[in-house]
């Protein structure tokens, strides 16, 4: 994950109304304009805070991997069990979907940015790969067979679950079922 320099709290602000209007109305919909008026700051300060959009988008996302990261360590560590573990990251996303309706940021970031050069969708890719190197590292605790297998299934069946999030159906509930059948199989 790309590490940051501290913000000003006029870039708190900046970072905060970029990460709503980006995640409500997408990356590419959204001017810096739009963001330094919602933030109360002017552009000027916008692009001294930041340097450009896709710096800001790169500060965006960032910050969402952090909370993010921070829920799922936080889900691992209230696990008693190395196998309840593997699959802790389900309950961190039934805990993060709540105030998240619109699926997943980082999967919209890939989509709207597709360059994979750009420093958000450098930040996008990382967190999806971080959780798959999470889901190993687990199953492997757990003493699970063919960790690195698990862990892809396990990463499709999360992102799945994620991506089909805004609609009517419930898919999380099924992945996590899921997810803890394939942990227990031999």
């Amino acid at each position: 994950m790309q590490q940051t320099p501290p913000l000003t709290p006029a870039g708190r602000r900046i970072v905060a109304s970029a990460e709503e209007l980006f995640y409500e109305r997408g990356i590419t919909a959204v001017g810096v304009d739009l963001i330094a008026e919602h933030s109360g700051v002017t552009k000027r300060t916008l692009y001294n805070q930041f340097g450009s959009k896709d710096r800001l988008v790169a500060a965006y996302l960032a910050q969402r991997d952090r909370r993010w990261r921070d829920l799922v360590r936080a889900a691992v560590a209230a696990c008693e069990d190395p196998v309840e573990a593997v699959t802790a990251p389900f309950e961190a996303l039934r805990t993060w979907t709540r105030t998240s309706a619109r699926g997943c940021a980082f999967i919209n970031a890939m989509a709207e940015l597709p360059d994979p050069a750009h420093p958000a969708y450098r930040i996008a890719e990382d967190e999806k790969l971080w959780l798959l190197n999470l889901f190993e590292e687990l199953a492997t605790e757990a003493g699970c067979p063919a960790p690195a297998t698990l862990a892809t299934r396990l990463l499709v069946l999360h992102e799945g679950a994620l991506a089909t999030q805004p609609l009517p159906t419930e898919t999380l509930q099924q992945a996590t079922e899921l997810a803890r059948a394939l942990v227990r199989s031999p």
